[in-house]
């Protein structure tokens, strides 16, 4: 990855310029986002953090075109590998979603079927093009055996099952297709390090744990090698023992796949250990974004630090945390210039009438403050 990864805009898997959403309800229009610009890099893990109700999760929401009826996008463009999401009908945002772009949700019990088993849930996600994904599938996986076989050149089991996908590879007949349809979701179950996958297979949602249940939410996404991994919350409702095995298998999922993940929460410990950059949301705008070592050691914008404050710290004895004054704003009638100047201890006269663009203040460090430009 390069030192500064905007800088290589070939290589971006997600470019969102100047998103603008309302939401249309009774009470009024709700202005959820305000022109957010983002970009996300193959292999990179960016962290969206914020407050709740700040906008990650709408942010996430846009990009997989599931936004509900009352939502309008008002300005902007969301690219997949410059492809324009935005612009895309339903059936073509439906099968963009299904190729391209995975969902990992917070509860994973609210999206799997209890009355349908694992493994047909999974093989399911594949229904829209099976034989393509197990031709994909057979490719990688002759290679994968074809070294295996250098190791062992003996092994009976490792002989016949590359003689089985080579004819398989040749002709890609019903039966054969099911055959490697199961091998691969077996395969994916193995990936998201699922103890006994051909037992999980066979199993139902409500005989896993929680973190069982997460893990097979995330092979659900990865089965169809998508381009964009949005994972919201996911390790909120699991232990700290079942969140720090998620995050790990996170971070090598990374080095696996060539997918951009985003990764929304709103807790910055989390972000710390397992992405490359960070966003951080206020009220609907990107008001910093760096990379996690420079954020952490030089946070900038006023609420940022902010949250770094309200941090507890190990290394440091405190009688009380620090905290953010104020509370978050009614978005159908936010501030007006800068959205963050009610909260802010070093709001100056410029900022209810000006809002701060998002300028780089370092390498790869931009912040939308006016006390650093604009």
């Amino acid at each position: 990855m390069a030192d500064n990864p905007e800088a290589v805009a070939d290589d971006s898997a997600l470019n969102v310029k100047n998103l603008r959403l309302i939401f249309h309800t009774y009470a009024g229009n709700v202005k959820a986002l305000d022109g957010v610009d983002l970009r996300v890099q193959k292999r990179e893990i960016l962290g969206l953090v914020g407050e709740s109700g700040c906008g990650k999760s709408v942010t996430a929401l846009s990009i997989a075109g599931l936004l509900p009826e009352n939502a309008e996008v008002m300005e902007g463009e969301v690219l997949l590998e410059g492809r324009d999401l935005l612009k895309l009908g339903k059936d073509e945002i439906r099968k963009a979603r299904t190729n391209d772009i995975a969902f990992v949700f917070q509860d994973p019990m609210t999206y799997l079927n209890p009355v349908l088993s694992i493994g047909s849930q999974l093989l399911e996600t594949l229904t829209d093009d099976k034989k393509a994904h197990m031709q994909e599938f057979v490719k990688m996986k002759l290679k994968e055996l074809e070294a295996e076989l250098v190791e062992r050149p003996n092994d009976p089991g490792l002989v016949e099952e590359l003689a089985k996908l080579k004819r398989g590879d040749a002709k890609l007949g019903g039966r054969e297709v099911n055959r490697l349809a199961k091998l691969k979701v077996i395969e994916y179950l193995r990936v998201v390090r699922l103890p006994e996958p051909e037992q999980v297979f066979k199993m139902y949602p409500f005989e896993l744990s929680g973190g069982m249940r997460q893990r097979v939410m995330i092979a659900m996404a990865l089965v169809r090698a998508p381009k964009v991994l949005l994972a919201d919350e996911i390790t909120t409702a699991l232990d700290v023992t079942v969140q720090a095995q998620i995050l790990e298998l996170l971070k090598g999922l990374r080095d696996q796949i060539d997918a951009a993940i985003i990764l929304i929460t709103h807790d910055l410990a989390i972000v710390s250990e397992v992405c490359d950059r960070v966003a951080v949301m206020y009220a609907g705008n990107i008001v910093e974004l760096a990379t996690v070592d420079e954020l952490f050691a030089n946070p900038m914008h006023p609420y940022t630090v902010g949250l770094m404050g309200a941090l507890p710290r190990p290394d440091i004895k405190a009688i009380k945390l620090e905290s953010i004054s104020g509370s978050v704003p009614d978005l159908i009638y936010p501030p007006s210039g800068c959205r963050f100047h009610p909260r802010c201890p070093k709001a100056f006269d410029r900022c209810p009438s000006v809002k701060p663009p998002l300028v780089e203040v370092r390498p790869g460090h931009k912040v939308a403050c006016l006390l650093y430009g604009g």
